[in-house]
């Protein structure tokens, strides 16, 4: 059976809630991604508590009017972070992601250590057509 740890990419970097905007934009470039894992830095585990995107940045913070350096990544967190257990199924990761209308799916291990993200391009290399099809269908409606 092929697990989330199957198709994830390892070792996502974190970006502090604490940190500017304008410095997420510079690490996502660096990176060459379009979203990062917000961290808590007053969390010794440093826990996950949301994810932002490169979308995040433009449309809730620069078209809104705000200065990306003085708005920080834990200012757009909202809600309650999704994620999935490393040896889910492909099919739980779908359910996740379909049925939250997601794009990028943090994965972490049995300790809830982030380990991993999946991403729409790591569903395109592993899913089938047919697969593939619905699950555009579903996130994109």
């Amino acid at each position: 059976m092929t697990t989330a740890a199957d198709i994830m990419n390892p070792g996502p970097q974190w970006i502090p809630a604490t940190e500017t905007l304008d410095r997420a934009a510079q690490l996502m470039r660096e990176l060459d991604v379009g979203a990062l894992p917000v961290s808590d830095p007053t969390d010794p585990r440093e826990r996950m508590m949301g994810i932002i995107t490169d979308r995040d940045i433009t449309v809730r913070c620069v078209a809104a009017g705000h200065d990306p350096s003085h708005v920080t990544a834990g200012d757009l967190c909202q809600g309650t972070p999704r994620w999935i257990r490393s040896d889910a199924s492909v099919d739980e990761v779908l359910d996740e992601m379909e049925s939250h209308q997601i794009r990028r799916l943090p994965v972490i291990d049995d300790d809830k250590r982030l380990v991993g993200v999946i991403s729409e391009a790591d569903l395109a290399h592993h899913l089938s057509d047919e697969q593939l099809a619905h699950f555009v269908e579903r996130v994109y409606a």
